[in-house]
C-alpha cells in the first residue's frame, strides 16, 4: 500500500506540469497567431510629404489583416499645435465591398477602394495652414476591435527645391571623355595593327618573289 501511495504522489506533479506546459504552448500559439494576423495600417515608405502651396497632395494609407476584416472602421484626422480636426471617416463591411464614408473637410476627397485595401485621401489646394500631422486610423471588430494608426507629416513650401546637378554633370562629362579617349585609342591601335599586318604581308610576298 505504501508503494502505491508513493507512486500516485509522484505521478500527480508530472500530470500537473504537463498540463501547464500544454496550456502555455496553447497561449503562445494564440499570441503568435494574434501578432501575425493583427490589423496594420501603413503609409508605405513615406512618412514626410513636401508639397507646393496651392497644389493637390495624395495622403496614402493601406490596411492589412491576415485573418480578414468585418465592419472595419477607419478615419483620417489632422493634428496641428495640439488640436485635432476630423477629415474623413468610414466603414468597410467586408472584404471587396466598397466603403461608406463621410467627409468633414471641404477640400478632402476619399480615393480609396476595398479591392486594394486602400483608404487614401486627396487634399486639394493646400495652404501653409495645412502643415502638420495626418493620422490614418483603423479598427477591426473581427479582431476584437484591434486598432492601428499611421502618421504622415505634411510640409508646405513656396516652391520645390532645385536639385544641384553640377557634380553629376561633371562626373558624366568626365566619364564620357574617358570613354571617348579609350575608343580613340582602340581605333588607333586597330589601325596600327592593320597596317603592320599589311606591311608584313608585303614583305612576305617580296621574299617569296625573290626566291623564285
Amino acid at each position: 500500500m505504501a508503494s502505491t501511495d508513493s507512486g500516485s504522489s509522484v505521478s500527480a506533479p508530472h500530470r500537473s506540469s504537463g498540463d501547464l506546459f500544454h496550456a502555455g504552448l496553447a497561449v503562445a500559439l494564440l499570441l503568435g497567431v494574434w501578432s501575425v494576423g493583427g490589423l496594420e495600417v501603413t503609409t508605405g515608405k513615406v512618412s514626410l510629404i513636401e508639397a507646393v502651396n496651392g497644389s493637390t497632395v495624395l495622403l496614402p494609407c493601406n490596411y492589412h489583416s491576415c485573418i480578414g476584416i468585418k465592419n472595419l472602421f477607419f478615419k483620417w484626422t489632422f493634428r496641428n499645435n495640439g488640436s485635432e480636426q476630423a477629415l474623413c471617416e468610414g466603414n468597410i463591411p467586408a472584404e471587396k465591398i466598397e466603403p461608406t464614408y463621410s467627409i468633414s473637410h471641404d477640400r478632402v476627397t476619399f480615393v480609396g477602394s476595398s479591392t486594394t485595401s486602400n483608404i487614401s485621401i486627396l487634399l486639394w489646394n493646400i495652404t501653409f495652414e495645412d502643415e502638420g500631422q495626418y493620422i490614418c486610423f483603423a479598427r477591426n471588430p473581427k479582431e476584437k476591435n484591434r486598432n492601428h494608426s499611421a502618421v504622415l507629416t505634411l510640409r508646405v513650401v513656396d516652391q520645390m527645391k532645385e536639385v544641384d546637378n553640377t557634380l553629376t554633370v561633371i562626373i558624366v562629362s568626365a566619364l564620357g571623355g574617358v570613354i571617348g579617349l579609350v575608343v580613340i585609342i582602340m581605333v588607333i591601335k586597330a589601325l596600327v595593327v592593320h597596317f603592320l599586318l599589311k606591311d608584313d604581308e608585303k614583305k612576305h610576298e617580296k621574299g617569296q618573289q625573290s626566291k623564285h
